[in-house]
């Protein structure tokens, strides 16, 4: 919820799994936010800045959050060294 000048006021925000986009509650102990650098695509060094992505525990239970977090941090990757559109 937000007030009249747009912030935001609630008290608990609930994450959302990176790749399934399911709700990660606050009793999922199997879950993880992973911080992944961002990387200058000139000299290739950290920015200094990152991209958090969460995965869920159901993903990890499934043995499937290798893949997933590859699969992000690619989709990420591939959007942000896209050749802006002029």
């Amino acid at each position: 919820m937000q007030n009249e000048t747009g912030e935001n006021v609630d008290l608990y925000v609930p994450r959302k799994c990176s790749w399934t986009n399911r709700l990660v509650v606050a009793k999922d102990h199997a879950s993880v936010q992973i911080n992944v650098a961002n990387v200058d695509p000139v000299s290739g060094v950290a920015t200094g800045e990152y991209t958090p992505f969460c995965l869920a525990g159901y993903i990890r239970f499934k043995s499937e959050g290798d893949m997933a977090l590859t699969d992000l941090v690619q989709k990420n990757d591939s959007q942000m060294f896209a050749a802006p559109a002029e």
